[in-house]
């Protein structure tokens, strides 16, 4: 999945929250309904302060349609988390941005590989470095 950098984001100097009702049944009638949560601000949710290093990108493709990103949704990468293995990485491979799930192969080499089954992991070889260039941690689609 390719990706384009919108920009980083920055905290609001007056964050508006919204309120958050709480949770929501998708099926049977929830019995917490009188469940109230405090608002909720997105910066806080995101991660947004005066020294957090977030970054919003545009994504491109469906190979990481199984991890809950689409064609078209903003990303926020969060460029100070430490990759693992298992984790949605934004890396830079040859000069373009892809985003993919970090893995690692039985002889400890690395794979980005899709959440789609119709991708293929992509191997590096021996003489590719992989530069893991922040970890995805939001992913924002219009329903």
């Amino acid at each position: 999945m390719r990706v384009h950098l919108i920009g980083q984001l920055t905290p609001d100097s007056s964050p508006a929250t919204l309120q958050f009702c709480g949770p929501v049944s998708c099926g049977f009638p929830s019995p917490a309904a009188d469940y109230h949560e405090p608002d909720l601000s997105l910066d806080k949710l995101v991660g947004i302060g005066p020294t957090s290093s977030i970054f919003l990108f545009r994504a491109f493709g469906d190979s990481m349609i199984g991890a809950g990103i689409h064609d078209g949704d903003l990303i926020a990468v969060d460029k100070s988390r430490q990759a693992q293995p298992g984790k949605v990485v934004l890396a830079v491979v040859g000069s373009e941005f892809l985003v993919k799930r970090l893995q690692y192969d039985s002889d400890g080499r690395a794979m980005l590989c899709a959440d789609n089954p119709r991708y293929p992991p992509l191997r590096l070889g021996e003489d590719e470095l992989l530069e893991v260039w922040g970890v995805c941690r939001w992913s924002l689609h219009e329903l």
